[in-house]
């Protein structure tokens, strides 16, 4: 209750701050420019990213607010039109109770965030992802009646589905939560989703009208010519172990420098692979409790067993990339692993480099479990736009991405994800099969990439003057 007249008290406080500054002042202009918030790290949210340099592709002026953690993309940072608006990561306070910190580290947040949206120029549109949704959708609701702006919410999940990993679904923060994302939701312009099962629920369960707004892979995920493989292994070979070469047996003409799955012919110059490389499996995550990676380290375990057993297995370098609160505790998991065939590492890579990565690949792991069931995968989709096979875990509409047996496999324990392993890297590389088979599908599937996607669906949401 407590925490409930909290937000109460809050959203009263700000809608009189807001009430008065209005009053003190109405700005004019704000055709042409929109605000694309996140109350997150820039870096890891590449879906805003996206939605700002298509709105800088159509000569909108974009404001791009959060936490300037994580390097964003370099078209972000080299757009003309796109203006980086930092705002501050807090803690929290660390004395009294969670739940007193909690409440006052959104407080907090919320002054914080409705000053930051108030001191940019007057957009005519605020574009905010949630999650995180609390305390930003009330800010951002606030500051767009500040401005006369509209506001849209592009619901990638529910906030309060998140929040119930951790707290469980009848925490009393998960209610309050839950109560707030559906008022505040309902005060939106416009809405935007990432699947046709959330499309559904925030209708039937919110009365929230959305359009849904798929994932899809920006123009720089695609397969990585082989020259660019070879220069992106050296250069992570310089700090990460499994890039380095480490099966030495075969003959290799002349001298030439070496990775582990790729060499120069000293003879000619010409970069090739390496027939005894190893595979190359990656996935990528945020290292949160949506994601269960002992699945895969079982998993690998039980590959290590094929290959002890006389299996044909190649050895395998698996690349785990990303940040997040799990990270340390995973890392203390795989440090007291010892296989002699396979390799770990988790980098954090830079945005150019993880899509070079992902292009040169042989398969991607997802171990996302959706806290909703609602929302899909983005690793997926870039993965795909690389034409790189995945295997993922089972949900509830992973379906709407994922087609078992044509464009990747669904798995749904480590038992399971094991032996696709063993059936797809079977006599690596020289037998490539249904890994070959699935590339093939992804080359003839011909997806839409990301703006001609938002072309047709974003786009016309816009006033061309507005």
């Amino acid at each position: 209750m407590a925490a409930g007249g909290a937000v109460l008290a809050l959203a009263a406080v700000l809608a009189l701050a807001a009430w008065l500054w209005r009053r003190r002042r109405v700005a004019a202009g704000g055709a042409g420019r929109v605000c694309v918030a996140v109350l997150g790290d820039l870096g890891r949210s590449p879906r805003m990213q996206y939605h700002a340099l298509s709105l800088a592709r159509h000569g909108r002026d974009v404001a791009l607010l959060g936490y300037l953690q994580s390097r964003p993309h370099g078209d972000v940072l080299r757009s003309g039109r796109i203006r980086l608006v930092p705002v501050t990561d807090l803690w929290g306070l660390r004395v009294g109770p969670k739940l007193f910190q909690y409440v006052v580290k959104v407080v907090v947040q919320a002054v914080q965030l409705l000053y930051v949206m108030l001191k940019i120029d007057q957009p005519s549109y605020i574009l905010l992802q949630n999650p995180p949704g609390l305390p930003a959708i009330a800010v951002a609701w606030l500051a767009c009646r500040f401005w006369r702006s509209k506001l849209i919410i592009d619901w990638h999940n529910y906030g309060y589905s998140v929040m119930s990993l951790s707290h469980g679904r009848n925490h009393p923060l998960v209610q309050i939560a839950k109560w707030y994302e559906k008022l505040f939701g309902r005060l939106s312009d416009y809405n935007l989703c990432v699947t046709n099962a959330m499309k559904e629920d925030l209708w039937v369960n919110c009365n929230i009208k959305a359009v849904t707004l798929y994932d899809k892979p920006a123009a720089y995920f695609k397969e990585t010519p082989l020259e660019l493989q070879h220069h992106l292994y050296m250069k992570l070979a310089e700090d990460y172990e499994p890039f380095k070469p480490r099966y030495v047996t075969e003959s290799v003409s002349g001298s030439g420098e070496k990775s582990a799955f790729t060499e120069v012919d000293g003879s000619n110059g010409q970069v090739k692979k390496r027939r005894a490389r190893p595979a190359l499996l990656i996935s990528s995550t945020s290292w949160t409790e949506d994601e269960d990676f002992s699945v895969l380290l079982k998993a690998l375990e039980g590959y290590e067993q094929y290959i002890n057993e006389g299996v044909k297995l190649p050895p395998l370098v698996c690349v785990i990339t990303g940040k997040g609160p799990l990270k340390d505790y995973y890392n203390g998991l795989i440090n007291k692993l010892h296989f002699k065939h396979i390799q770990i590492c988790t980098p954090w890579l830079e945005a150019e480099d993880y899509p070079l990565l992902l292009g040169s690949a042989d398969l991607g792991v997802c171990l996302h479990k959706s806290s909703s069931g609602l929302d899909l995968p983005m690793k997926v989709v870039d993965m795909f736009g690389c034409c790189l096979p995945v295997c993922a875990i089972h949900f509830e509409c992973l379906h709407e991405l994922v087609k078992h047996n044509e464009n990747g496999l669904i798995f749904r324990d480590s038992d399971e994800l094991a032996a696709q392993l063993k059936m797809l890297f079977l006599e690596f590389p020289t037998l490539e099969g249904k890994l070959h088979s699935f590339r093939r599908s992804l080359h003839a599937c011909k997806q839409l990439r990301w703006d001609e996607s938002w072309d047709q669906t974003v786009l016309p949401l816009l006033g061309q003057n507005e």
